[in-house]
């Protein structure tokens, strides 16, 4: 067990023929009992000192565990994110051309079946056109023809109508 500075001040020697002079080894314990006690508070400011170091220590190793950890899960849930957003571009990308591919579909039909309409129209015109053409030549050609003249030629004469077949026309 270490020596106190009681022990120290407490110690007695035993005193011989001739021996030490007593006042300066009472002065000599008392340098050695003062310097002792100054050694063993500052030992204890020291150890106060350590304990609370190592405190402090073990909070800071905490919080950097803490954050590594935290910055580990940030990274996979950034990496997870990541994935997330190229899957759902991928998925958007694929629909979108989908939809493209749709409508260009669409649109091609569409496109054939006007082009069929302007060609039905084309020759639903050309069959009017014709027929057209026949009838005005028809009525042409019976204009010029000679049956009119001789209409202009009939000459027609006085008939006398009766009294009934005038009030029958006059009726109708």
């Amino acid at each position: 067990m270490p020596l106190t500075p009681l022990d120290i001040h407490n110690k007695e020697f035993s005193k011989g023929f001739r021996g030490y002079d007593e006042d300066e080894v009472n002065e000599f314990l008392d340098q050695v009992i003062k310097d002792y006690e100054m050694v063993i508070r500052e030992k204890k400011q020291l150890e106060e000192k350590v304990a609370e170091l190592t405190e402090k220590l073990n909070y800071f190793t905490n919080i950097e565990e803490t954050l590594n950890k935290s910055i580990l899960i940030a990274q996979e849930t950034a990496e997870e994110v990541k994935r997330n957003a190229q899957k759902e571009a991928k998925l958007i990308i694929k629909e979108a051309e989908k939809n493209a591919d749709r409508i260009i579909s669409e649109a091609l039909a569409k496109s054939r079946k006007i082009a069929l309409e302007i060609e039905e129209l084309k020759r639903q015109s050309k069959v009017f056109r014709t027929r057209f053409r026949m009838l005005v030549e028809a009525q042409l050609e019976m204009l010029n023809n000679d049956d009119w003249d001789h209409l202009m030629e009939y000459e027609v004469k006085d008939i006398e109508i009766d009294e009934d077949e005038k009030e029958e026309m006059s009726q109708s």
